[in-house]
């Protein structure tokens, strides 16, 4: 008996503790069992149990297949009214949720309560196994993934399999051919926003991915973390048949071909498809961006850009410290360095350091003797001494 009336003493506490109100008597009703604990709607075909009628409606949907709400702009299906408010706010660009220490908006209020975690700095959610903490118990979930090796999302059309739902429903895309996500500036269709946002840098100039060793700026974090490895030396790709290591796992994958004899079209790898389908055009010849003032042709949009300061004499990059201006943010770059005395290309053979890395690569010609560029009309190299016949590679 007084168990029971502890019980009841401390729900009683946990209500008067919170203080929310209600409209109506049912709404009171449904919140209570917050504090309770009660969820008294199971659905019969997996046990999971809810505390509202509307709530277990929804998950079974789940194993109906239902989908009744659909997105008039790109078709995507959805089994609540909510959920596709939400997907809409991708088109329309609306994010409600804005934090107040840094301004980032959000398009739901779960990213914006994670995104929070970064300024306190609270991870609340510990892996047993190798003490990771993450921002949200789903990351944890997710993550717990890579120590049992369970991928529980199977891509029906070929088999491969995810350990999250959002990576299989982009691989998808590569069989259904879906790119939802489309530049405004050029035109260019992609699987995923993320990759948007990304290629949309190219357009904007922008290179959040700050290198703090040689403040070298990235479109990527990944990018980043490759370029580090420059200075930190680590190469965590290691060929297992001759043991030689690499900074990059497509480096690796291009050295591997030596020992199994492979020789695909050119022999080069990237890290997204829309830098092979870029590259694929050194192949085919297609220039499809054309300058409409001289009728130039480019491979790709940010090198059309880029041209059209020419024609503009826009010159958006300025040095603070002398007032010299630039077309492109790496010739600002490479300008800095005039001013710090950072030559951050050193020859391992006699020491000597540049500012640029195709300095360096002449340089080095000193070292090895190559002499790449032969006149088309007599063979003999381009910069000749008239009275010894001696040849050099520059003037």
């Amino acid at each position: 008996m007084l168990n029971v009336f502890q019980k009841t003493l401390k729900l009683l506490l946990s209500i008067l503790q919170c203080g929310n109100a209600f409209t109506t008597a049912g709404c009171l009703k449904r919140h209570h069992r917050i504090h309770t604990g009660e969820k008294p709607y199971e659905c019969d075909q997996c046990g999971k149990t809810f505390t509202q009628m509307n709530v277990l409606k929804h998950h079974q949907r789940i194993h109906t297949g239902g989908k009744p709400y659909e997105c008039d702009q790109c078709g995507s299906t959805f089994t609540t009214g909510s959920y596709l408010k939400i997907h809409q706010r991708i088109h329309t660009g609306e994010r409600p949720y804005e934090c107040h220490q840094c301004g980032n908006a959000f398009i739901r209020a779960s990213e914006l309560k994670r995104h929070q975690h970064i300024h306190t700095g609270e991870r609340p959610f510990v892996c047993g196994q190798c003490v990771k903490a993450f921002t949200t118990a789903g990351s944890l979930k997710r993550h717990h993934r890579i120590h049992t090796g369970e991928k529980p999302y199977e891509c029906d059309q070929c088999g491969k399999t995810f350990t999250h739902m959002n990576v299989l429903k982009h691989h998808q895309r590569i069989h259904t051919g879906g790119k939802p996500y489309e530049c405004d500036q050029c035109g260019s269709a992609f699987t995923t926003g993320s990759y948007l946002k990304i290629h949309q840098r190219i357009h904007t100039g922008e290179r959040p991915f700050v290198c703090g060793q040689c403040v070298k700026a990235f479109t990527t974090a990944s990018h980043l973390k490759i370029h580090q490895r420059i200075h930190t030396g680590e190469k965590p790709f290691e060929c297992d048949q001759c043991g030689k290591s690499f900074t990059q796992r497509n480096v690796l994958k291009r050295h591997q071909r030596i020992h199994t004899g492979e020789r695909p079209c050119c022999g080069k790898t990237f890290t997204h498809i829309y830098q092979c389908k870029t590259h694929l055009r050194i192949h085919s010849g297609e220039r499809p961006y054309e300058c409409e003032q001289c009728g130039k042709t480019f491979t790709q949009m940010n090198h059309l850009t880029t041209h059209l300061r020419i024609h503009s004499g826009e010159r958006p990059y300025e040095c603070e410290q002398c007032g010299k201006t630039f077309t492109q943010m790496n010739h600002l770059r490479t300008h800095l360095r005039s001013h710090s005395g950072e030559r951050p290309y050193d020859c391992k053979q006699c020491g000597k350091s540049f500012t640029e890395m195709h300095n360096l690569k002449r340089h080095l010609r000193i070292h090895s003797g190559e002499r790449p560029y032969d006149c088309k009309q007599c063979g003999k190299k381009p910069y000749q001494c008239r009275f010894c016949d001696r040849s050099f590679i520059t003037g």
